[in-house]
């Protein structure tokens, strides 16, 4: 297939590879968490300090292990999903602390957001997964929020979900709900839920939170989505080869962690990095080089047969604007179309991850939409092509009436709740509303339609007596 965007060859991945190597055989990976370093130390790694040096065997045996494709099971098996190969998720934004107001206001998110967005995604068409830490509630206790999070995540939507690694605590703890309401610690090993982001923190270091997180998740069966996020020019390279490395290296580590911790867990090969705005030195999510950082992150995943993870419509722009189009678009279409597996962030980030917007969280969505139905195959068989029906019309002739014309209106094209195709002079007659005006008023209509997907209510009982009991 002809594609203009640069296709590595087996040789240039293998460079990348063996720089990797070099620097977790030479340089080594910092883990904050004595368990890790015992971990490590155990199975003949070379261990100064907090330092970790490893060598390539160990490294691809890990690899070795990994599967390239599993299943996560959702609390409505209908919406269970496989990530891996051929398959991928849309997922909702993450860590944003702050929510821009229809008229450009920043604001705290609170738990009343994020139940929102809870219910945005249980009645999206197009989103996968449900995420976790959509947006921080400023109005809970930062040790116990993620316990309420938990409760919504799983009361409010009936899709697979992200868990808690905000703490070695937090991710006992989702794994104890996990196991409430999926019946047991047992049976979630054998058919996983869930899934946390374990973040690096660059260069070269695994915090005690999240390596700890990393444990107890993989101990539990639960697949890793580790996370490196370079700045390229700031806490990376600044060359986009050398952010590819350091990212490479990063990742393989916190694998061949989770292999040690238990052979076999699930793995998903993760990356957001990208460059720092050398006027400002500002993250610039919304960059082109970071579409290029995702082609080559996507790549090299293909090379570990490892599922893949980047950002999805990622911005710099503060409001759901021109910006936020431009560089969500590009984002979005370029992790998809490059065959990334785990696309997070595909609704609703603004402000480089510091802002979501239920107004952009919509139009995202209708770009998901797009996109999904962009990389659907085109049908070419004898019946869709149909040359009895073209005859038939013949020259100069209209489709507008035939039979497969109405047979095929509402499903043949992607049909938009948000875009409008009209006339100039019905647009104004319908008040001049832009997009984000639009979402505003289509945003009432989807949560005021919201119901609560059925659940146990022995188990929400449970799930509500554990947050109790926690906080107590």
């Amino acid at each position: 297939m002809f594609d203009r965007m640069q296709t590595f060859t087996k040789e240039e991945m293998t460079r990348i590879h063996d720089s990797a190597m070099e620097i977790l055989r030479e340089v080594g990976v910092a883990f904050h968490e004595p368990e890790a370093l015992e971990i490590f130390r155990k199975h003949g790694a070379k261990v100064e300090g907090d330092v970790v040096h490893l060598d390539e065997k160990m490294v691809t045996a890990a690899i070795e292990k990994a599967p390239s494709r599993f299943n996560l099971t959702a609390r409505n098996p209908e919406r269970s999903v496989w990530i891996g190969e051929n398959d991928f998720v849309l997922v909702p934004g993450y860590g944003a602390p702050f929510i821009i107001t229809p008229d450009g206001e920043q604001r705290l998110g609170t738990l009343e957001d994020y139940n929102n967005f809870c219910k945005l995604v249980q009645t999206s068409k197009h989103l996968d997964m449900n995420g976790f830490l959509m947006v921080e509630p400023s109005d809970l206790p930062p040790e116990t929020a993620h316990l309420d999070m938990m409760f919504s995540s799983i009361t409010l939507c009936d899709r697979p979900f992200m868990g808690s690694p905000l703490s070695r605590q937090a991710s006992r703890d989702a794994i104890e709900m996990a196991a409430i309401a999926f019946g047991g610690e047992e049976q979630i090993e054998k058919e996983p839920v869930m899934l946390p982001i374990i973040s690096v923190l660059t260069p070269l270091q695994y915090s005690q939170e999240m390596a700890g997180s990393l444990i107890d998740f993989a101990r539990a069966g639960q697949p890793i989505l580790d996370a490196s996020a370079v700045m390229a020019g700031s806490s990376g390279p600044v060359t986009l080869a050398g952010v590819l490395a350091l990212q490479n290296a990063e990742v393989l580590a916190g694998l061949t962690l989770a292999q040690l911790v238990r052979p076999g867990v699930p793995f998903i090969y993760g990356a957001t990095s990208c460059p720092i705005d050398m006027k400002t030195g500002a993250l610039a999510i919304g960059a082109v080089e970071n579409a290029m950082l995702v082609s080559g992150t996507a790549q090299m995943a293909r090379f570990y047969n490892l599922p893949s993870r980047s950002g999805g419509s990622l911005t710099d722009a503060h409001f759901p604007d021109i910006q936020a189009g431009m560089e969500s678009a590009m984002s979005l279409f370029t992790a998809i179309r490059c065959g990334i597996n785990f696309v997070l962030h595909a609704c609703g980030i603004l402000g480089s991850f510091v802002e979501m917007s239920f107004e952009k969280f919509l139009a995202d969505e209708e770009l998901c939409g797009m996109v999904k139905k962009m990389h659907q195959p085109i049908d070419l068989s004898d019946g869709a092509i149909d040359l009895p029906m073209i005859k038939d019309v013949g020259i100069g002739g209209q489709y507008l009436t035939q039979p497969k014309t109405f047979r095929l209106c509402r499903t043949e094209f992607f049909l938009s709740d948000l875009i409008k195709r009209q006339s100039y002079d019905a647009w104004k007659g319908t008040g001049r509303k832009r997009l984000d005006q639009e979402a505003t008023e289509v945003l009432a209509q989807r949560l005021d339609g919201y119901e609560k997907p059925d659940i146990d209510p022995a188990i929400e009982r449970d799930l509500a007596k554990f947050v109790a009991k926690r906080k107590g």
